[in-house]
Parts: structure tokens; C-alpha cells; sequence
């Protein structure tokens, strides 16, 4: 079973895993993740170390997020329904640091977004419900969660619906600049211990 490798030309190091779906009558049958189809794009299969899966009603967004400190790669796909997700490339020596991408993932096609570390992710439920199937390469530790505002004026994501309901947290979300100085304070290196007398 044969999954196309799609780079992201707008974001540095972000790929489109795209199977082809075997369909029949009964449905469709699709490879989801690949060992080695990962090796072969540069990505290591054996990083990731936890599945994860939400499901939202329609109109539900979630993100913009990132994670501070060593940041943290995914692999994203759509499972159940539709949505429209988003990539934000916020590392700073990126040659394409700032650009924002987004795409369609369906069911039916079940393409994996990889979503390189340093950058910011979020999606729009765009059917009832939507599931979303993540794999991480980091074990999750919330004082490195950074929000950023879906409605940013500096990025201008064009979600599709009106946003239908939000985690507490992503409404009160800081606004890009304010997120990118989190980021950078989250990256320095500790103060180095006193030396001895």
C-alpha cells in the first residue's frame, strides 16, 4: 500500500503523509502510519512516545498551540469527520519562520500532517462530530503549554465557521507577539548553579 510524501513548501521540515485508501463496498481499508516511510522522509518513527485523540462538535476550534522549551513535534490526522487545520512556524531561524499553512483533512483520505517542532498547531471541527488522532514525541508537561489567539490579526487565519465554543484557556489566549516572547523566555538556558567557595 503505496503513502505519498508531500513536503509543506510555506513551513520548513512539515510533511503530508498521504495513503491511498483501498475502498470497496464495505468501506475502506488504509494504512495510517508507516515505520518506514518515516524513515525514508528523515522523521524517526521510534521518537514518538504518545497517542493521543479528540473529538469536537462543529465550529469547536482548539489551538492556537505551541510548546516552549524543546518544543515538540506531532503527527496529526483526522480520523472521524472533517477539519480545517493550521501550522505557524514560530522558530525564529526558519527560513520560513511566520508563515501559516492550512489544510483540509478528511476520513476519507486520512492524511497525517507532521507538524515539526517550534511550530504552533490548531484546527475548526468542520462536521459533527470531528475526531483528531495525535502522535507526540514528548510526554506532555503543561508548564510549557503556550496559547496563541485564533483571531490574530497579524496571522488572519480564515476559519471556516463561526467559532462555535473554546477551551477557557484558548479564548483568553495571548495574541502572537506576547505568545513569541513566551517562547523565548521558555528557551533560555537556566542560571548556572553558584559556583562553589
Amino acid at each position: 500500500m503505496h503513502v505519498k510524501v508531500t513536503p509543506v513548501p510555506r513551513i520548513g521540515g512539515a510533511l503530508l503523509f498521504q495513503p491511498a485508501p483501498h475502498t470497496d463496498e464495505r468501506g475502506f481499508f488504509s494504512r495510517t502510519f508507516d515505520a518506514q516511510v518515516m524513515r525514508d522522509a528523515g522523521v524517526d518513527p521510534a521518537s514518538f512516545v504518545q497517542d493521543s485523540q479528540s473529538r469536537s462538535v462543529r465550529g469547536v476550534v482548539r489551538g492556537l498551540h505551541v510548546r516552549g522549551g524543546a518544543g515538540e513535534a506531532k503527527l496529526v490526522r483526522c480520523s472521524y469527520g472533517a477539519i480545517f487545520d493550521v501550522i505557524v512556524d514560530l522558530r525564529a531561524d526558519s527560513p520560513t519562520y511566520l508563515n501559516c499553512e492550512s489544510f483540509e483533512l478528511r476520513d476519507t483520505e486520512q492524511v497525517s500532517l507532521y507538524v515539526p517542532a517550534g511550530c504552533a498547531h490548531g484546527f475548526q471541527a468542520c462536521t459533527e462530530p470531528a475526531d483528531v488522532a495525535y502522535r507526540i514525541d514528548r510526554a506532555h508537561d503543561p508548564a510549557e503549554d503556550i496559547s496563541i489567539a485564533f483571531d490574530d490579526p497579524e496571522l488572519s487565519i480564515p476559519w471556516p465557521l463561526p467559532v462555535a465554543l473554546m477551551s477557557p484557556r484558548d479564548r483568553a489566549a495571548p495574541p502572537l507577539a506576547a505568545a513569541l516572547q513566551l517562547m523565548k523566555e521558555s528557551c533560555r538556558p537556566t542560571d548556572a548553579p553558584s559556583a562553589r567557595n
